[in-house]
């Protein structure tokens, strides 16, 4: 049997996230505690380096769809690429704070440009039937990009010492330029250019019966229905982005600064983190799907709240494994399930407005976050004080949840 297209679009949207969030995003916090000490970076400094990652990165998820509609989100996806990998050359040879922070928000933008429209280019590849297996297929580039970084970087600062994180920088960015030019050679921006349909079976909603009126103002969910809903799911959605993000950026520097650990112990720990990341949206999006969206959300923030209070207790290194465990199975869960809430409430024509919208406020949280836990860690001494509000903000979001309206599936 032929290989459907579709197929080498979600191979090339893997390596796509691979690049542009999995190396453009998750790589810094492995990169952090040396490139901290080379260029004589406070907290601060390093959590304001994530923030203008992130703004970044939400000034392009605002822009993506227009230039994709523009240019077509091929050119898109790979100019985004582009744009991530140069950035990020330069990053390799910055003297100072004031450089990184203005390069890494490029780095940020491109990384939004080349994310938005590959996402949505699923949609065009696959029916409803297998868009979501084709998805969660691509998403496993993250995990993956973790997993290499958690094993690249102690290695070649073991050789290359103080100064290694500019060669870090320097294969990442050679990395996302390459596949820049993998996607501009094999992404499609539609099945049609090739003559093909896309992927999967009709869906049966859409097949039209005698006398059965499947108009769309027949079948979609009136927009102003779950209004208040979606500002809900936003600021529940907003926990998630302040809480992971600052996680995932300090908690590779908290091992070697804090717990005394080698970078080398340390990049295990984050390479384990990748692994199991791998596994963490199918696994609470089909648990969403059989329990409903709000008792899922409600147990995966509860398992947040251990996860970020076992760091910041850390009496010992179990507590630090078990919080590691729990961080890496469920960190992909919170949009795997937002992205399937969205759709239960507003329906399949309004689910990418919606999920638009509610991106907005996980957008703020992490913008907010990584800049809040530096000043902690400055202010305090430790990262713990930072973790601690971590579990108070996501045990927040358990309880934000509980009032949450049910949808068509809750």
């Amino acid at each position: 049997m032929r290989l459907h297209y579709g197929w080498i679009i979600v191979f090339t949207g893997t390596l796509v996230l691979f690049s542009c969030l999995g190396l453009g995003r998750f790589a810094l916090g492995m990169l952090l505690p040396s490139m901290g000490i080379s260029l004589e970076l406070s907290y601060s400094q390093m959590g304001l380096i994530g923030t203008g990652n992130f703004a970044g990165y939400m000034a392009s998820v605002i822009l993506a769809g227009i230039v994709a509609r523009i240019i077509g989100a091929k050119k898109t996806i790979a100019a985004g690429l582009l744009l991530v990998g140069t950035s990020i050359l330069l990053v390799s040879r910055s003297n100072g704070f004031l450089q990184v922070l203005f390069l890494y928000a490029f780095t940020g933008m491109g990384s939004g440009l080349a994310n938005v429209p590959m996402m949505g280019l699923v949609s065009h590849w696959f029916k409803k039937d297998t868009r979501g297996r084709a998805a969660g297929t691509m998403l496993s580039g993250n995990g993956i990009a973790i997993v290499f970084s958690g094993l690249l970087i102690p290695w070649i600062n073991a050789d290359l010492g103080p100064e290694g994180w500019r060669t870090g920088w320097l294969v990442i960015g050679i990395a996302s330029v390459c596949i820049a030019m993998i996607a501009a050679l094999l992404l499609k921006n539609s099945p049609e250019e090739l003559g093909l349909a896309p992927m999967g079976k009709p869906d049966p909603s859409l097949v039209h019966v005698p006398g059965e009126d499947k108009s769309p103002s027949a079948t979609a969910v009136p927009e102003n229905r779950h209004k208040w809903t979606m500002v809900h799911l936003g600021c529940i959605y907003a926990f998630f982005g302040a809480t992971y993000v600052v996680y995932a950026t300090f908690i590779v520097t908290s091992l070697v600064d804090e717990r005394g650990f080698g970078e080398g112990t340390a990049g295990t720990f984050w390479a384990v983190v990748g692994a199991l990341s791998i596994f963490s949206g199918p696994l609470f999006g089909g648990l969403s799907d059989r329990l409903g969206r709000k008792i899922t959300i409600i147990a995966v923030y509860s398992l947040f709240t251990i996860s970020y209070a076992l760091a910041a207790a850390a009496h010992s290194d179990l507590f630090l494994y078990v919080s590691i465990g729990i961080f890496g199975l469920a960190v992909w869960s919170i949009p795997t399930i937002m992205s399937a809430a969205v759709g239960d409430y507003m329906g399949p024509q309004n689910a990418v407005r919606a999920f638009g919208f509610i991106t907005l406020f996980f957008g703020a949280g992490q913008i907010a976050g990584p800049a809040l836990a530096g000043f902690l860690a400055d202010s305090f001494g430790s990262f713990s004080p930072a973790f601690y509000l971590c579990a108070f903000l996501t045990a927040c979001g358990a309880a934000l949840t509980f009032f949450l309206k049910p949808g068509v599936r809750s």
